[in-house]
């Protein structure tokens, strides 16, 4: 199977040359400068290429297994997953409070982006606990956060999130499991659960599970959902009354164990307020919604450097001129096409996710409190953004790609069908693209009465204007008016309005952000060397080939929900 090459180069470049990390770093009284975070990159992707991206091609070949009631993982996962936790890597940005190395979130944004790349199944068990971590970190009580959050964050124990039932995925109002009471104060938690990642394995001695239930008095709907630790075993040692009830048979991800779990009467603590689950569950989705974006980039970059490595080396056909041949695929037009549009997204995508870290640190971090609101509010209004786009995208590459490759592509020696088939779950969990693109709309462009989309608007004109002679800013410009008309037409729209409109609305969103960090790293790379001149080319490729999309979304936003609503139902 074809090697996998960390994106070290381009870490080095944006830190120091577009997103200004060091100042960053600086206002947050961080000591951390760009030379440390490369110097921590390399390690993890030195351990992504050579411990995880090997085991990728036999953990889908021989996935996850069922064996008396527990979960065998494929070879080579229990190790890897071992030596992932002794070097560390599970508290590389956790609050040191709980154990964690406190290191800026941009690092473990990256660092998934290269789990992702070289074995999106492992990089799930890590990015899962540390969502649980997240969730009881905010939520929980004293007691529970002092029992479980050092060995969650040190990954010693690894955590699992339950909402999904077979009558309940989106709509989580019709959620039937139940958590009654108990003397002790603990309460038993009885129901069964669907699509839970990494439920039960054999990489880790506990796995903690926060499950969404009833309580007896709570009212119908979301606002009588509640929130419970469950773990797989209890204080004193004991089995807790939970089972795997089947795995499922998925599409991709193979070595990713996705359980039927069944709880029956299982022991467990009530996190947060009665019927305020949703609540504290959504403090562990929405991060885990970041990381799902990041795992659709780094499946494009994998799958990007396969197929360049194999145009490079693939002979077929003649010159254009007809002078040379057989020539490598790579002189082919088509070919350069379906490359630099992956390429395009990837190194855009990459930029974007760095620059939400930031903001995710500067909301965490920043000593006034006046600044700390204004980047968490941009980092929930990109939450959406960079969960639909970066997964469409991501999957869209991974299917250009695996097309570069021609019939090579379809068959399992090159590993490009696993791309694609890995890559597609992406844009379903934790909330469906087309959910993330109607949070957008109907939630996210309100924030602060509109206020933030608007200085976010505002943030990318500013830098387009101060680049107006590049092509890939004049372009990015024109996308952003666009986008701006498009935001005014649908605030206070009607709910079929928004719903016929959000997901080209999302996607406009994504390209202007594109354009906007195409235009920053065009305007950083002013040198003659051959990265810096690769980002110029790129950023005009995106700006002639890829911006013009933005014209057809803004049609179909303008074009309104009647010719989707006019059909009946009963006429599909």
């Amino acid at each position: 199977m074809p090697s996998y090459i960390p994106p070290i180069d381009d870490y080095r470049f944006l830190l120091n040359e577009v997103l200004g990390f060091d100042l960053a770093m600086a206002e947050q009284g961080q000591d951390v400068d760009a030379d440390l975070a490369i110097t921590v990159l390399e390690e993890a992707g030195k351990f992504c290429a050579e411990q995880l991206h090997p085991l990728n091609r036999e953990g889908d070949e021989q996935g996850s297994r069922l064996v008396d009631g527990a979960v065998v993982t494929p070879p080579g996962f229990a190790e890897a997953y071992g030596a992932f936790v002794a070097a560390g890597w599970p508290a590389l940005a956790a609050d040191p409070a709980h154990g964690g190395q406190g290191l800026p979130f941009i690092l473990q944004q990256w660092l998934d982006e290269m789990l992702s790349a070289a074995n999106l199944s492992f990089g799930l068990f890590p990015g899962l606990t540390r969502g649980a971590s997240e969730a009881i970190a905010a939520h929980a009580s004293k007691e529970l956060k002092a029992r479980y959050l050092p060995a969650l964050v040190s990954g010693e124990w690894t955590g699992a999130m339950a909402l999904t039932e077979s009558s309940a995925g989106t709509d989580l109002a019709l959620l039937k499991a139940r958590a009654v009471p108990r003397d002790d104060g603990g309460y038993a938690v009885t129901g069964q659960k669907i699509f839970i990642s990494s439920g039960d394995h054999d990489m880790a001695p506990n796995i903690i599970h926060l499950v969404l239930a009833r309580l007896p008095d709570a009212p119908p709907g979301v606002k009588g959902i509640s929130l419970f630790l469950v773990p797989k075993y209890l204080p004193d040692g004991v089995r807790n009354a939970m089972s795997v009830g089947a795995l499922e048979k998925k599409m991709g991800i193979h070595a990713q164990p996705t359980c039927v779990m069944n709880y029956d009467g299982a022991t467990g603590w009530l996190v947060g307020e009665p019927h305020r689950g949703l609540a504290a569950m959504f403090t562990m989705m929405n991060a885990e919604r970041l990381m799902v974006g990041i795992q659709g980039l780094g499946i494009a970059g994998a799958a990007y450097q396969q197929a360049a490595s194999y145009a490079k080396d693939r002979l077929q056909g003649r010159s254009a001129d007809g002078t040379r041949g057989p020539v490598p695929i790579i002189d082919h037009a088509d070919v350069r096409r379906m490359l630099l549009k992956v390429r395009a997204f990837v190194e855009a995508g990459r930029a974007l996710a760095g620059w939400t870290a930031l903001q995710f640190d500067r909301a965490h971090r920043h000593a006034d409190a006046a600044e700390r609101a204004k980047a968490d509010a941009l980092v929930a209004l990109m939450t959406p953004v960079v969960k639909a786009a970066f997964t469409d995208f991501g999957f869209e590459s991974a299917v250009e790609a695996q097309q570069v490759l021609g019939g090579h592509g379809y068959i399992r020696e090159w590993g490009m069908e696993q791309y694609v088939r890995d890559a597609r779950i992406a844009q379903i969990y934790e909330g469906t693209n087309g959910v993330q693109a109607l949070d957008l709309v109907g939630r996210k462009l309100a924030l602060g009465g509109g206020a933030v989309v608007d200085g976010f608007f505002e943030m990318i004109a500013d830098d387009l204007d101060a680049a107006a002679d590049l092509i890939v800013a004049q372009r990015s410009r024109d996308a952003l008016a666009l986008l701006r008309e498009a935001t005014v037409a649908l605030r206070g729209a009607g709910a079929d309005a928004a719903g016929a409109a959000a997901v080209d609305y999302l996607r406009l969103f994504a390209l202007v952000s594109f354009g906007w960090m195409w235009t920053r790293m065009a305007v950083a790379a002013t040198g003659e060397g051959s990265l810096h001149q690769a980002k110029r080319q790129m950023a005009e490729f995106f700006a002639l080939r890829m911006l013009p999309q933005a014209r057809g979304l803004a049609a179909a936003i303008a074009a309104g929900e009647a010719s989707l609503m006019a059909l009946l139902a009963e006429a599909f």
